[in-house]
């Protein structure tokens, strides 16, 4: 339904005349002038707002991750990890160009699921056996997500795409230090 939900806001978005639909993105997006202006909702509201409708590829591996994650651990769980990684990923990018002077980075449209995704995908590895499997597949997602941030024409959003897989792969390691018990295995 989320999927879903963003794609037709998307598309609803697309309707809308280029300055309404400016200022519709402007208003959600976690950027450093409406963070450092108090406007907390966004960590919210980006959440649920795409700049364009998702292509095809990616709004299927959404569907598949998010719904994987509901079926491994429940609803709550997914959404918990999801926001939180949203939110936490998009504060630390704050934090980290807080004090640029760029009027262009400072306004930068940053709105989406990917943060929140990368969250989910990384939270997951837990569902993988323990040991090698698991190990690698946190490392080879970590080492992708890496990839885009040391190239030269990298953006922040890079940075935060890993940031949120970090993140996800940290609650991971951390549950599976927590709870020990066993985790369903990805078929």
């Amino acid at each position: 339904m989320y999927a879903g939900g963003v794609q037709l806001g998307a598309f609803a978005l697309e309707r809308l005349g280029g300055d309404e639909r400016e200022r519709v993105l402007r208003g959600c997006s976690t950027n450093v002038d409406n963070l450092a202006a108090g406007r907390w909702e966004t960590l919210l509201s980006s959440a649920f707002v795409v700049e364009e409708p998702m292509p095809l590829a990616y709004a299927l591996l959404l569907v598949a991750v998010l719904g994987y994650a509901e079926y491994a651990y429940g609803a709550w769980w997914t959404a918990a990890v999801f926001l939180f990684g949203h939110a936490t990923a998009s504060l630390l990018v704050y934090g980290a160009l807080r004090g640029t002077s760029d009027a262009r980075t400072r306004r930068a449209l940053d709105v989406g699921t990917s943060y929140g995704f990368n969250a989910v995908l990384g939270a997951l590895t837990s569902a993988l056996p323990r040991g090698a499997v698991r190990t690698t597949a946190r490392v080879g997602l970590l080492a992708l997500a890496a990839a885009p941030v040391v190239k030269r024409g990298r953006t922040f959003t890079d940075a935060g795409h890993l940031v949120a897989l970090g993140l996800g792969v940290g609650l991971s390691v951390a549950l599976d230090y927590l709870s020990g018990a066993k985790h369903p295995k990805i078929i």
